[in-house]
């Protein structure tokens, strides 16, 4: 990695890029690619609105906040806020009928070189930063967390890590013979693949690859991705999800992702309801056999490496910090919104929203990908509202999706996986039955999105 970064450096001697002038550049290149001028009063004008704001609340929150004492909670209440925004906005986003075609201001190569340009400036950023390196050295913590002998305060500081994350650092511990060397390698690997997923679901889901080439642009020049670039365990279960939405058709491949999604954080498994609700009775039976295989073999290489039961089952349960998500007689976290006596108010939040996971879950009863798409994004983002360690500053675990829902055009032969449902479409409306039906001859016809 040290030779990495001595090559970029090479390659652009005395570059220095501080966290204040990135969030104004990127700003500014966002609004000069992206904002429609000839339609101020546009529903991409607004999503770039709701975008942006909460890139200055979470700069101060991330490199001004912890210098200062003074100000943190009123930050922390602006980016719920901007927070709360975002979940109403995903909510009502299967009954926005006209979808304006998300383009760019900048032409398919200058979107490209721009794209290019991001992605090796992000990949400077995660080099140059010191993140905790991510191994079985953050189980640890959870473990000690559960026998009690550390204080919760000394554990609320950033989100833990969960099995599968030392798993996949193996190859890169490896290579690097650092934890932190390999924990960036892993980051900006998976960086890439969530740039990649966003290509392939412009090209093959929204039938147009330069929707894809913007949402990869727009991830690498929003601020929120080089806050938390190096940070593994944040940007890798998103990665999983958007590969998870590629493969949406075929419910092994997503609950494999999905599986391995859950076991890098605790909040892909409100997805997978979901999920499973979308694929129905025979393609649900296949989703739930991948969940189970992928948690058998990392449950099996975990015992294999631990030194008894107890501890195995330490490093796969107790990552999660069950009994800090869900404790409310112990003071809150030195940063958030639940501080001090506030903790008590996260049980009714944490009640509404099993409520309405289980309202998205059952209703409606044949859900459709834009259902999908846009009630997984809500689904992680209301998790940001109970989360005790700094609520609504981990952007980077639904941001992805959250693009994907912004882009998306209308998808009018997207259809449910429930085989049985998708033969009674058939037999009611033989125009509308998905990939496999009679290529029309009209121009609305021809435009299939799901070939």
């Amino acid at each position: 990695m040290q030779i990495l970064a001595n090559g970029i450096s090479s390659l652009l001697p005395g570059y220095e890029l501080n966290p204040a002038t990135w969030l104004y550049l990127s700003m500014v290149l966002i609004v000069a690619v992206f904002f429609r001028f000839n339609r101020v009063w546009s529903l991409r004008n607004f999503d770039l609105l709701l975008l942006l704001s909460a890139s200055p609340a979470l700069y101060v929150l991330k490199h001004v906040a912890s210098e200062e004492a003074g100000g943190t909670h009123a930050h922390y209440a602006f980016l719920f806020t901007i927070t709360g925004l975002i979940f109403l906005r995903l909510l009502f986003d299967p009954i926005l009928r006209r979808r304006p075609h998300f383009g760019q201001n900048l032409n398919a190569q200058g979107s490209a070189f721009l794209c290019v340009a991001a992605f090796v400036l992000m990949t400077m950023e995660a080099i140059h930063t010191d993140p905790p390196p991510v191994t079985a050295e953050s189980v640890e913590r959870a473990e000690d967390m559960i026998h009690g002998t550390e204080h919760p305060a000394e554990t609320s500081g950033e989100a833990a890590a969960g099995p599968v994350v030392p798993i996949l650092c193996l190859p890169f511990n490896t290579v690097f013979q650092v934890d932190a060397s390999a924990a960036k390698a892993v980051a900006i690997l998976s960086h890439l693949v969530v740039i990649c997923g966003l290509l392939l679901v412009g090209r093959n889901l929204f039938g147009d690859l330069q929707l894809g080439l913007g949402m990869a642009t727009m991830y690498l020049l929003l601020p929120c991705t080089a806050y938390d670039v190096g940070e593994v365990h944040h940007v890798l279960p998103a990665a999983l999800i958007v590969w998870a939405i590629v493969f949406y058709r075929q419910p092994l491949v997503s609950g494999i992702l999905l599986a391995m999604a859950c076991g890098v954080m605790f909040f892909p498994v409100f997805l997978i309801p979901l999920w499973a609700s979308y694929y129905g009775r025979r393609g649900g039976l296949r989703f739930g056999a991948a969940l189970m295989l992928v948690g058998a073999v990392v449950f099996t290489i975990i015992a294999a490496t631990s030194p008894g039961p107890e501890s195995a089952f330490r490093r796969t349960i107790g990552a999660i910090q069950i009994s800090e998500l869900f404790s409310f007689d112990r003071p809150g976290p030195t940063a958030g919104v639940w501080t001090g006596d506030m903790n008590w108010f996260r049980f009714p939040v944490i009640v509404t929203f099993a409520i309405l996971l289980t309202a998205l879950t059952f209703w409606p009863r044949r859900m459709q990908f834009e259902q999908l798409s846009a009630y997984s994004a809500a689904v992680i983002v209301g998790t940001q509202f109970w989360y005790p360690v700094h609520g609504g500053a981990y952007m980077l675990w639904y941001l992805p999706l959250l693009l994907i829902v912004v882009f998306r055009p209308r998808l009018v032969h997207a259809q449910t996986q429930d085989v049985d449902a998708e033969e009674t479409a058939k037999a009611a409306a033989p125009g509308l039955t998905g990939p496999h039906a009679t290529p029309s001859k009209t121009t609305a016809g021809r435009f299939h999105l799901f070939r």
